[in-house]
């Protein structure tokens, strides 16, 4: 697929499978690439999710892998296994109608500060894009496929936007696939750069202003046109013949 971007049009224009596979493989990028942990869910309004499909890595993943599954777990259309930890999101799309897409992954700094149950301050302007609440879950109640378990992290999660979740990783939720990789990435960085000012020997107390960190807080994540955008063009530049229909 040759695409050349103009200021009208940035990037292509995707369907949700296209949009799963293509914030798996910018997020695998920005660290969330713990071999075949994590799970990315958008709902489609009907019951139904897409989702990664277990056995395959984020960075390998084509929209023909994308398999769709019920609210109960159950495979409607695809050909690979469902993945063992879709639980969370299960129990999170049933609680939630407001979050279209979920992720959750196991990035190192993000979930470092998790383990050390403590949620690191944004020391940066980058590190507030996409805004939310981040909250800390310290609910580690089961195994990953344990819908129990489960439903005990996503009621301490309340109505929070992200999440650290000791012993585990972190989950991240939006509206769109946009305000979902904004506030992913940007969280890793909040959490990398914490752990190097503390490393260096600095004092975790954020420089940035009150209403700055507030205004940012409020923000849906949607806002910010291009950084999306200018990530999906690398993929694309990587692998030209990833949106390509495969031959039948």
């Amino acid at each position: 697929m040759t695409f050349t971007p103009t200021a009208d049009k940035l990037i292509p224009d995707l369907k949700p499978k296209e949009e799963l596979v293509l914030l798996a493989r910018t997020l695998w990028r920005e660290g969330y690439n713990d071999h075949l942990a994590g799970h990315i869910t958008i709902s489609l309004g009907d019951g139904t999710l897409l989702c990664n499909p277990w056995l395959l890595t984020w960075d390998e993943i084509r929209p023909c892998d994308i398999i769709r599954i019920d609210l109960e777990g159950n495979l409607i259309e695809g050909d690979w296994p469902v993945p063992l930890g879709i639980p969370l999101h299960l129990e999170l799309h049933r609680a939630r109608d407001d979050v279209r897409v979920a992720m959750h992954n196991h990035p190192l700094y993000g979930t470092v500060w998790g383990d050390m149950r403590e949620i690191p301050p944004a020391m940066d302007q980058s590190s507030s894009l996409g805004g939310g609440q981040l909250v800390l879950v310290d609910e580690y109640a089961g195994s990953v496929n344990s819908s129990e378990a489960a439903a005990k992290t996503v009621a301490a999660l309340g109505d929070a936007d992200l999440a650290l979740l000791a012993g585990h990783g972190v989950f991240v939720l939006g509206s769109t696939v946009r305000a979902v990789h904004q506030r992913a990435v940007a969280l890793e960085q909040r959490c990398r750069n914490a752990w190097y000012v503390r490393a260096a020997g600095g004092v975790l107390d954020s420089p940035l202003p009150a209403w700055f960190s507030e205004q940012f807080r409020r923000s849906d994540g949607d806002g910010f046109r291009g950084f999306w955008e200018a990530t999906v063009r690398a993929e694309l530049r990587a692998d030209p013949t990833l949106l390509d229909a495969p031959e039948p």
